[in-house]
């Protein structure tokens, strides 16, 4: 793409066609949101959260990063966490990563890329915690997909101890925090079945 005419183009399109559905859908959407989904994912061009969950506008607050990772000391993540929580008081909080992370794999392979390995210590941080379970599997790739789902475990405990997850459950906020996991060969979603819905789950954890 030499230049951005077909962005352009394409979005001419796009609202055209959502016109032609809703007449009234970008007046409505102009006077505010209220998602029920925060959707912490990765940066991968090959990841768009709304395209492959066919959500439209309105239906998801996203925030993205290298690897889908929330770092206490991260003021960008914390801040859309509690807008996205408190404000918005959405319901449900996702942590999707990805099979085939150049971040996770970045950090498994532990090379000195500068500024972005003060971020993937993070992930790194991760490996050291679940070393014997990663390195137990049988290949390289088996290793780096457990590796990407373990990624994705640990910032779902990161989140749940978030202050504002954790003010809104002792308010009584219906919030759960999920983890999933989107394969890239396949174009599916996968639930890894970690769902936080509470302080009492979070501190056991």
């Amino acid at each position: 793409m030499e230049n951005l005419s077909q962005v352009f183009e394409n979005n001419q399109q796009w609202a055209d066609n959502i016109k032609q559905q809703q007449p009234d859908f970008f007046k409505e959407s102009a006077k505010g949101q209220s998602p029920d989904i925060l959707w912490i994912g990765c940066s991968d061009s090959r990841v768009p959260p709304a395209q492959l969950t066919e959500l439209g506008p309105g239906d998801l607050f996203v925030h993205r990063n290298i690897a889908n990772v929330i770092p206490h000391s991260d003021i960008n993540s914390q801040s859309v966490i509690q807008y996205a929580v408190s404000v918005l008081k959405v319901r449900h909080v996702v942590i999707c990563g990805h099979y085939g992370c150049g971040g996770v794999t970045a950090a498994y392979e532990d090379d000195n890329l500068g500024l972005i390995d003060n971020w993937l210590a993070n992930i790194e941080d991760v490996y050291r915690t679940h070393q014997d379970e990663i390195e137990g599997r049988a290949s390289e790739e088996e290793k780096l997909n457990r590796f990407c789902e373990l990624n994705v475990q640990e910032q779902v405990k990161n989140m749940s101890h978030s202050p504002f997850v954790k003010q809104a459950w002792e308010a009584g906020q219906d919030l759960t925090v999920h983890g999933l996991i989107y394969d890239l060969k396949s174009g599916l979603l996968n639930d890894l079945d970690i769902k936080i819905n509470s302080i009492e789950e979070a501190a056991n954890l």
